[in-house]
């Protein structure tokens, strides 16, 4: 049970969601004939398996399906974003049917900053989550107060979007509120231990070469009492959703992505990094094998498990 959202958020979630799989379901019929085919399941890790299987030894990791060396991962990885930054936000809103926005109203709402609140938001380069903690704050207390998230990204464009993004919301380069960093999830050097309140990484773990090394870095840089939240997409357990979901992932997204941002192949990948990643109970455990203390299971399912909110406190 998905316990903390309002039932007007759950019931608009779940129609929207609904209705971008029927009309997912029409459209791969009409584009069949521009989409490779939906990749077949698989044991270890593939489309709809649930699996989560990291398929990786000490040397080489996964590239969505592909097996490459840990080495060049993140160069990989960070020629997808380069190639999909001006456009990041505008197809995640043609991928989910605008959904990605009420889950993450709903991730800044779980969390509750307040006008203190020091947050630190990973991978997050566009500002999505970081504009969205400070209007939060603005609108629930009626100003910033000594409020203050930074943002660190590995990736120079995402990061440079997001900046213009902070000007035109009024948000100087030298705001107290405000700040954009390059760096890399796993290995957050200029950030010292025990020195934020909150850390939010919300669909860029996924992409990351070693996901327990970011979970054990988070546990660093928190205060004692600091929480680690995490949105990011997971697995769909009702067998007939999930085949759905992966017509839709397989045949329509790749397809929107050559459509709207002239990329087919860095939409493929970001497809299948998400049938890579552990589900859910595997990703809980892990947070708790950094250190984390959970509260129930760890997480809470978002739209039938598309998308899921881990969170550990540091106790």
């Amino acid at each position: 049970m998905n316990r903390g959202i309002p039932l007007a958020l759950h019931a608009a979630a779940r129609a929207s969601a609904a209705a971008s799989l029927v009309r997912a379901a029409r459209a791969a019929g009409a584009i069949r004939a521009l989409s490779s085919s939906v990749p077949p399941r698989s044991a270890a890790g593939g489309p709809g398996s649930g699996s989560g299987s990291p398929g990786s030894t000490d040397e080489t990791t996964h590239f969505g399906f592909r097996t490459v060396r840990k080495d060049d991962k993140e160069t990989l990885v960070g020629e997808v974003f380069r190639n999909v930054a001006d456009k990041y936000d505008v197809m995640n809103d043609f991928m989910s049917g605008g959904i990605h926005r009420l889950w993450k109203d709903h991730f800044i709402s779980s969390i509750a900053p307040s006008p203190t609140t020091q947050l630190l938001d990973v991978a997050g380069g566009t500002g999505d989550i970081a504009f969205r903690f400070l209007d939060y704050i603005k609108s629930r207390h009626g100003g910033l107060g000594s409020a203050n998230v930074k943002v660190v990204d590995i990736n120079p464009a995402m990061l440079q979007v997001g900046r213009e993004r902070a000007l035109k919301m009024g948000y100087p380069a030298d705001s107290p509120h405000i700040s954009f960093h390059e760096g890399n999830a796993e290995h957050l050097v200029d950030i010292p231990d025990a020195s934020v309140d909150a850390y939010t990484i919300a669909f860029g773990i996924r992409n990351c070469t070693n996901v327990d090394q970011v979970v054990r870095e988070a546990y660093r840089v928190l205060k004692p009492g600091g929480r680690f939240t995490c949105l990011e997409f997971s697995s769909v357990h009702n067998p007939l959703i999930r085949g759905v979901y992966d017509l839709y992932s397989f045949q329509v997204i790749p397809v929107l992505g050559q459509l709207v941002a002239n990329d087919r192949a860095s939409y493929e990948y970001l497809v299948e990094s998400i049938r890579k990643f552990p589900p859910q109970i595997e990703f809980a455990r892990m947070i708790q094998d950094a250190g984390f203390t959970v509260v129930g299971q760890g997480w809470e399912d978002l739209t039938f498990g598309v998308a899921a909110i881990h969170s550990g406190f540091k106790v």
